[in-house]
């Protein structure tokens, strides 16, 4: 795999500091049912990190300690972890608003018919990934039979309340282009997302977040590869908007690898560049933790680099998909 860090270091994108604390995304490993194109995090089968319960633990006397109210629990398939569901049910019993960024093919995978029935108990907010309402389109960025499963699985989230109004039970959508290319706007997409999969499938949700595609990891490899590292980068420079600079991710939330180290955001974590630091960390070096969290404030610098433009290029890309 290239590595695609020599060419975002130097980088002339905003200096730019953070507020409140109010999400702690847990990145509960990079194992995972599927390998797809697009993957910043190169999740996939065969791939043997997890998070272990103590470091969840800690995660959750963080969460506290800081008044976090939101956690965001994402993978690989966080479902794959074996500590998955102790770790909702605590957050809930704490009072957390707990996020599954959920790949919903996992529903079909032996051994997994529970995932399902166990979010809707715990009244946890399912964001499933559908790159696209075209068959054609998932097969190409996620293979044979994904579009099918994830239909299916889709279909199942609405019988048991998902996306359904008065429920309670939310269901969002999340689209990721299947090129060297920005989303389309989101507002317009989600009208026809939510048109199709109605009218093909039956299926209903809440809200679609469009995301930009992250030149690192397996994606920013795939585009040096093709040649397309550098007209992409060009790209999303030449869309920046400087208004998008209010509400990126990072300025409210802290990502949280398997071994309990702290970032800025998921894509920083990809390219190990710690939080609020300038390079990535050598491999023996220590690095910012969860328990340097539990005895005082954190730090409001934020790491930056070429890729944060994928964040605030045209109508912008956070984990919530656009902002504006």
């Amino acid at each position: 795999m290239h590595d695609t860090w020599p060419l975002l270091r130097d980088s002339d994108f905003p200096r730019i500091t953070r507020g409140r604390l109010q999400t702690l995304q847990l990145n509960l490993g990079y194992l995972c049912n599927l390998s797809c194109i697009h993957c910043h995090v190169a999740a996939g089968p065969r791939r043997t990190e997890l998070m272990d319960r103590p470091t969840m633990e800690l995660a959750l006397q963080v969460a506290a300690r800081h008044g976090v109210g939101t956690l965001d629990v994402t993978g690989g398939s966080p479902e794959m972890n074996p500590h998955f569901r102790w770790l909702v049910e605590q957050a809930r019993d704490a009072g957390l608003h707990v996020m599954d960024r959920l790949n919903p093919t996992i529903m079909e995978e032996p051994g997994y018919d529970w995932v399902g029935e166990f979010l809707a108990r715990h009244s946890v907010e399912a964001i499933a990934s559908l790159p696209c309402h075209s068959e054609q389109n998932v097969t190409e960025q996620r293979g044979k039979g994904v579009f099918e499963a994830s239909i299916r699985a889709l279909r199942t989230l609405n019988t048991l309340g998902y996306g359904q109004p008065g429920s309670g039970l939310v269901l969002n959508l999340v689209y990721n282009p299947n090129g060297a290319f920005l989303p389309p706007p989101q507002a317009q997409l989600q009208a026809d997302y939510r048109r199709l999969m109605q009218d093909d499938f039956g299926i209903v949700f809440n809200r679609l977040y469009t995301m930009a595609n992250m030149p690192i990891q397996r994606y920013g490899s795939w585009l040096v590869s093709k040649g397309e590292f550098a007209p992409y980068m060009a790209t999303l420079k030449q869309a920046h908007r400087t208004e998008n600079l209010a509400g990126v991710m990072c300025r409210s939330l802290i990502s949280v690898d398997y071994l309990g180290h702290v970032y800025d955001c998921d894509f920083n974590q990809m390219l190990d560049l710690p939080l609020g630091a300038r390079e990535p960390s050598a491999s023996d070096a220590p690095r910012p933790h969860l328990r340097d969290l539990l005895g005082g404030p954190v730090t409001r610098a934020i790491a930056t680099a070429q890729h944060c433009y994928g964040c605030t290029a045209g109508q912008g890309s956070s984990c919530g998909g656009a902002l504006v």
